[in-house]
């Protein structure tokens, strides 16, 4: 008698408790270590923004700017675990494997690092005096 694997077709689309604990816990040890990369990538593009236009943003570094500064970067990283609610049932996908997770974190980090560039050229920068 042949047992029934959790990823046959007749079970696609059926999560139980334990496998959807188990996706969550394969897409932590993937995205959270990458992460650090993220948070790091949006470092460096507000430091070189502010470094390259320094005598423009010298003035705008108050104690309320740095409050907006994190607010934002726990935003980024909101946005950042919105990746889970796609790779969760990307995971159930057979022919998706490792490098559907690098192309969606590759095009997830130029969307944050765009993004980024685009609030403080547009929403920052102009409207410091």
């Amino acid at each position: 008698m042949q047992s029934r694997h959790s990823d046959s077709p007749e079970n696609f689309g059926k999560l139980t408790a334990g496998s959807l604990r188990q996706s969550f816990i394969n897409a932590a040890r993937f995205w959270e270590p990458r992460r650090l990369i993220y948070n790091s990538v949006l470092i460096v593009v507000v430091a070189v923004w502010v470094m390259m236009t320094w005598p423009h943003f010298r003035i705008a570094l108050t104690q309320s700017s740095f409050l907006l500064l994190t607010i934002l970067a726990l935003l980024a990283n909101v946005c950042y675990c919105a990746a889970y609610l796609v790779d969760i049932p990307m995971q159930r996908l057979a022919f998706v494997g490792n490098w559907g997770r690098r192309a969606l974190w590759s095009l997830g980090m130029l969307f944050a690092a765009v993004l980024a560039n685009y609030w403080i050229a547009d929403e920052i920068y102009p409207f410091v005096h």
